[in-house]
């Protein structure tokens, strides 16, 4: 009884606050100023000014990803992006990465299935050498065999370290070939070892000329300097960059799912079962995407979520249960995982989620838990672009996946506007137990509760 009080006590004043901090919050709306250009040969500049600290931070984003590989070819977009630290026209093989940490800067590369991101933050008096390296290996890569195969030997021991020798790293591979149909999302960004080791000096010379041009990129520069004066050395290192033939379309039409999907995969490398859960859903900035993202935050993200409390604290089933929305240019998914304590049954773990799952189905979420996922996004959003590369990364990302750079201020719009009816209409929609795909991850020392792989 006295538990249920504090309960009910605390409960009431987490409203409370919650209350103030969204009526504050509204006082406060997020504003990025930006201005936008375009270069002679297609490439779209974006530039905000920002003078609360000593430097710049540019990032390229590519429009090109792992979903734009073809068969006998995969992992190779990642691939791509190691050969671009590799050398350029006036450049040296590790010229670029030198010159970069001589300065003190913070740079790097990383590859989606949607995008490719190249991005460098220096000091402010730093701004023309990262606009000459970021040109000069848009203008002309250093393609080499030497180059290929020490790369290639560095992402194909990337994969080893976390796929093929990871706890858990081939249920995740597994659970997105059984998820997608398309070839684009189908495999995994990492690619296969046989794929890596048949790519040629020829295949990289074909993907550099298909999509790192000038007209399928956009630059994003954040930070102290002068937007004109920025603008014009943008122009005097990339403007004279040929625009090359627009890469074709990727499809992207994901058929619907009818029927459960389901594995098991025996991992000698777990120590513990696992369940993991994928609910295929809408692509990202979809009037569905936002109530998805409420959703999730609902039942999985945080010690007071659902299913937190549910199978970790009440019925004490999991050592940690998570998940999210993920967002993609394509249909993307709703996400949950679930580590099972020692002794307790998969089966067991299952049945709670979906009870959660269910009440979500038929009952309206509470008004502290809608208000909570809000403020969690916005505190999570906010600081995610309090800083000048952050902010430059977000932008180029929207303009690439959305054409849209100014939903960098818009997205909270998005997530405030999400009801407690909307978020019980998605998930009637998307969590039905014909649109899900089940991963069990049992120690190989167990035996498998369950081995049948049903599809459409």
């Amino acid at each position: 009884m006295i538990n249920n009080w504090r309960k009910s006590v605390c409960l009431a004043l987490l409203a409370s606050l919650l209350a103030t901090a969204s009526a504050q919050q509204a006082q406060h709306k997020v504003h990025v100023d930006f201005r936008e250009a375009t270069l002679k040969n297609g490439l779209r500049v974006q530039l905000a000014e920002d003078h609360s600290a000593p430097v710049v931070s540019i990032n390229i984003t590519y429009d090109v990803g792992s979903r734009n590989e073809r068969e006998g070819r995969t992992g190779f977009a990642h691939l791509f992006e190691h050969m671009m630290f590799k050398g350029s026209q006036n450049v040296g093989n590790g010229e670029h990465m030198y010159l970069l940490s001589n300065v003190g800067a913070n740079f790097n590369g990383t590859t989606t299935p949607d995008r490719t991101i190249y991005y460098d933050t220096v000091p402010s008096n730093q701004l023309e050498m990262i606009l000459f390296l970021e040109s000069d290996r848009m203008r002309g890569l250093d393609i080499t065999q030497v180059g290929l195969d020490n790369q290639r030997h560095a992402v194909q021991e990337e994969r080893r370290q976390f796929t093929d020798n990871q706890p858990y790293g081939k249920a995740e591979e597994r659970q997105q070939e059984l998820l997608y149909d398309d070839f684009g999302y189908h495999h995994t960004t990492i690619g296969s070892m046989e794929d890596l080791n048949a790519a040629s000096v020829e295949d990289v010379a074909q993907f550099f000329k298909t999509y790192y041009a000038p007209n399928n990129a956009v630059l994003s520069l954040v930070g102290d300097f002068n937007s004109a004066y920025a603008l014009a050395r943008i122009k005097k290192y990339f403007e004279d960059i040929p625009r090359n033939t627009p890469p074709p379309d990727v499809h992207m039409n994901e058929p619907e799912q009818s029927s459960e999907r389901r594995a098991t995969v025996n991992d000698p490398l777990a120590r513990l079962a696992q369940v993991r859960l994928a609910f295929k859903a809408v692509p990202g900035n979809t009037p569905d995407f936002y109530p998805l993202l409420v959703l999730s935050a609902v039942l999985q993200i945080g010690q007071s979520s659902r299913l937190y409390q549910k199978l970790v604290k009440e019925r004490e089933l999991v050592t940690n249960v998570f998940g999210y929305m993920d967002e993609r240019r394509g249909p993307s998914a709703l996400y949950t995982t679930a580590t099972l304590r020692p002794g307790k049954r998969t089966e067991d773990v299952e049945a709670a989620i979906y009870e959660e799952i269910e009440r979500l189905m038929r009952e309206p979420i509470a008004d502290w838990e809608l208000e909570k996922a809000k403020n969690s996004a916005r505190l999570a959003y906010v600081n995610a672009i309090q800083n000048a590369q952050s902010r430059a990364i977000t932008l180029g990302i929207f303009t690439v996946f959305y054409n849209d750079p100014n939903l960098i201020n818009t997205r909270l719009d998005l997530m405030d506007a999400v009801t407690k009816a909307d978020v019980e209409r998605v998930a009637q929609k998307y969590l039905k137990p014909t649109n899900r795909t089940v991963v069990i991850t049992v120690p190989q020392a167990q035996s498998a509760p369950r081995t049948s792989t049903s599809g459409n």
